[in-house]
């Protein structure tokens, strides 16, 4: 597939710097056994922790893009103030694999965004770091977490930025333990200072050891953004048939890489001329929710404005919706043909000229072809990633 370099700019204060139904099991968190080459850091050997070579970083900074991203590249949420560095993102990986930033040593981010299934869980509610209480919603994935073009994040909205978003679990009482009744975010960094590795690793991305939530907002931020899928059977044919002078650059065409089937899928699920248009919200190429949808209505009367991540790897997923209430993409497919309930937060594009939430009256034919398509969104590569993966020795 032909790649074009798209090079961020380094951070100025660095030293250097929703869904199948049939699922495998995945184990939360794989070892990368490579013993690396160099693991000085600040004069402590990481070698005795990870499995990264220091001197010889993954490619966080300048991530290669398909000729069929050109148009997208540019519509994210990255701040230019916290713009992806190497430094700063392998951080960020090793924060997100931590279980030490959990109370008792229990869970990490990665416990509930797990690699393997696009950074999600395949359990409705996600289990605690206590082992018995579950989250109040469905872990949602991560993957191209950098294209969707609102600001707020969680499935509700509630947090004004993606770096907000990252430190809430850890203060959670219930996710990862360190609330106001165990000493908050103050406490993890006085944990924090107390494990050797990390003054190190905060001088080495920010020039000095000091440790901060908003550090670590900024690094977590940088690895999730880079989080990028472009690897699916649709990027590949996509990639193919790519003319920025046709119309939706080409999306039109019938993909010769894709059955009748996932064509009539594709068709539905973009043409406005005889199908019911997805992609007026899930936007190609990277199927992240565009900044001005709302709700999808399922439940009557409903006021939150849910969000929803990307769709790529929607079929790597077991449960569907921000409650995990669908378990199936057939379910899913089922409530946007007949199911949708009308309330204040509807989205426009969901409702007739009267105002009714829409029914789309599609045949079993459209329906099982809308799940073909889907699942051709699924990107194997980024599940087994090494830069994505635990970087931890044990």
């Amino acid at each position: 597939m032909k790649k074009y370099v798209f090079v961020c700019l380094a951070l100025s204060i660095c030293a250097c710097s929703s869904d199948e139904d049939v699922y495998t099991e995945i184990p939360e968190e794989t070892n990368n056994p490579t013993i690396p080459v160099n693991s000085n850091v600040n004069g402590v050997d990481m070698s005795l922790y990870f499995s990264i070579n220091f001197d010889d970083l993954p490619n966080y900074s300048s991530p290669e893009y398909p000729i069929h991203y050109l148009n997208s590249i540019n519509n994210h949420n990255e701040p230019t103030t916290n713009q992806a560095t190497d430094t700063g993102a392998i951080l960020g990986r090793i924060l997100f694999f931590d279980k030490q930033l959990s109370i008792n040593n229990a869970v990490s981010c990665a416990s509930c965004h797990q690699q393997g299934i696009a950074f999600t869980d395949n359990e409705r509610f996600s289990t605690g770091f206590d082992g018995v209480n579950s989250t109040s919603a469905h872990s949602m994935r991560l993957v191209n977490a950098r294209f969707y073009q609102g600001i707020s994040f969680f499935w509700d909205k509630r947090a004004p930025t993606l770096e907000d978003q990252t430190t809430e679990p850890l203060i959670n009482s219930v996710e990862m333990g360190f609330d106001a009744s165990n000493g908050g975010i103050a406490a993890l960094i006085t944990k924090m200072n107390s494990i050797e590795y990390y003054p190190a690793l905060f001088e080495m991305v920010f020039g000095d050891a000091t440790i901060t939530e908003d550090r670590m907002q900024r690094a977590l931020a940088q690895y999730i953004r880079c989080m990028v899928s472009t690897d699916s059977k649709f990027d590949q044919a996509f990639a193919q048939v790519y003319n920025p002078n046709a119309p939706g650059n080409g999306i039109g065409q019938n993909f010769p890489q894709f059955t009748a089937e996932e064509n009539l899928g594709k068709q539905l699920f973009t043409n406005n001329q005889g199908g019911i248009n997805c992609a007026a919200c899930h936007q190609l190429p990277t199927f992240s929710l565009a900044a001005n949808s709302r709700s999808n209505g399922l439940d009557a009367g409903e006021t939150t404005l849910f969000k929803s991540p990307s769709l790529k790897n929607v079929a790597s997923s077991a449960q569907f919706m921000h409650d995990g209430r669908f378990s199936s993409l057939e379910e899913v497919v089922e409530f946007y043909n007949s199911g949708i309930q009308n309330g204040p937060a509807l989205d426009n594009r969901l409702r007739t000229p009267n105002g009714q939430p829409i029914r789309m009256n599609l045949t079993q034919t459209e329906k099982n072809a809308l799940v073909a398509f889907m699942r051709t969104l699924t990107d194997e590569n980024i599940t087994v990633d090494p830069k994505f993966s635990n970087p931890f020795i044990n």
